[in-house]
């Protein structure tokens, strides 16, 4: 009786070859939808003028060309600022950003999961609490913030923000709660410190927290033009630089098709090479007590 009850449970939850093909149908169709606009993108970046222009306009190119590619590399030799000076702010901005905002994200992250305090509840309501604002309602105090710490033109104006961003403090939190307490226990029994847990036993194991939050803080830095903090062109990152080319006009848009494919290229570049480690990190670091 039991064993034929067993025997019809597992008939249930395995599915038949029929539902693995329409699930796979399914999520293929949706992510093909999803991958349009980066192959729009993609695709405009190597047509020419006069395919660009046109009325209804076509989603994949006809006759590629590298032309918008060299047109772009000349403007920027043309531009009075190296262009590798715009390279290197922003690659400067967003890799202190990043790396800058997991660190102190984690360490801040650490003690709001893992110890019992007078307020660590309220201090957390309140990281809590500040995702609801949007940049747009705080962006008048963080511009006197700024000014009175006398950061405004500088990278700091960026950075130190960034450092302090509640989402990945929030996300660090919510992956530290599910180590169990008896493994962080067992590691104080044996000698370890709180800086030694923290850093072999707690970081590893969050590995899925602190990847994503490198992939989310990286595109949103690696595609800032500075805002209303920076104002010296030897400062300004190439999102900024790139922005002018597109405001050129109707001559400038085949550069400015191939400025949106440079754009993107980092960012989803970063995500393809990281994006296994992610899965495989999820996947193998569950834990109960």
């Amino acid at each position: 009786m039991g064993t034929g009850l067993s025997w019809r449970r597992e008939n249930k939850i395995n599915r038949s070859l029929l539902g693995d093909l329409s699930l796979f149908l399914l999520l293929g169709t949706f992510g093909a939808f999803m991958a349009l606009p980066l192959v729009f993108v993609v695709s405009n970046a190597f047509k020419p003028l006069d395919e660009l222009f046109l009325f209804p306009p076509r989603f994949f190119v006809s006759n590629p060309t590298l032309t918008n590619f060299s047109d772009l590399f000349h403007l920027m030799a043309g531009s009075w600022v190296p262009f590798s000076r715009y390279v290197s702010n922003t690659i400067f901005i967003t890799l202190v950003g990043t790396l800058g905002h997991v660190l102190f994200a984690s360490a801040a992250a650490y003690p709001l999961a893992k110890m019992r305090f007078p307020g660590s509840r309220l201090l957390f309501a309140a990281v809590v609490l500040s995702l609801m604002f949007s940049p747009k309602v705080t962006a008048i105090p963080n511009y006197m913030i700024m000014s009175w710490l006398g950061w405004i033109d500088s990278f700091s104006a960026i950075i130190v923000p960034a450092f302090a961003s509640s989402l990945g403090l929030y996300l660090m939190k919510q992956f530290m709660e599910q180590i169990p307490d008896s493994l962080l226990e067992a590691a104080k029994i044996d000698g370890a410190s709180e800086y030694r847990i923290f850093w072999q036993i707690v970081m590893p194991l969050v590995k899925p927290a602190w990847l994503t939050l490198m992939i989310l803080l990286f595109q949103m830095l690696w595609g800032t033009d500075g805002g209303n903090f920076i104002y010296s062109e030897q400062l300004k990152t190439m999102n900024y630089a790139l922005s002018q080319i597109i405001q050129g006009g109707i001559a400038r848009a085949g550069a400015g098709a191939a400025v949106g494919a440079l754009l993107l290229s980092v960012p989803i570049t970063l995500f393809v090479v990281t994006q296994s480690r992610i899965i495989e990190t999820m996947a193998s670091s569950g834990m109960k007590d």
